[in-house]
């Protein structure tokens, strides 16, 4: 199976299914559709979300403020969107591939 992305008009969605209070934070390939991460943060008060978006800014090679958490701010499965222009967005879809495909991972 794909990762599940989809264009829109300022940028794209993807689906990532998050593991909290992993040993090291960085992208394990896929589960499912989604791209699949290994956090080291607690699910408590926000952590492993922030680590998520932190990860995936840092990955993506954009600001933390063009990665937003759309829908599953509670759950394992979470749908983002990050804002691109058409050209950024192509590239941001080359790089989610790879992580999904293995060829990258994180910084811990």
């Amino acid at each position: 199976m794909a990762l599940w992305m989809q264009k829109t008009a300022d940028g794209l969605l993807f689906k990532v299914r998050v593991v909290p209070r992993a040993s090291k934070t960085g992208a394990a390939g896929l589960f499912d559709d989604a791209l699949k991460l290994r956090l080291a943060a607690p699910p408590v008060d926000g952590a492993a979300n922030r680590e998520c978006i932190n990860f995936l800014s840092k990955a993506l090679k954009v600001p933390k403020a063009s990665v937003f958490i759309v829908h599953g701010q509670t759950g394992r499965t979470k749908t983002l969107r990050v804002t691109a222009n058409p050209e950024s967005a192509a590239k941001i879809t080359q790089c989610l591939q790879a992580l999904a495909e293995g060829q990258a991972y994180g910084d811990g």
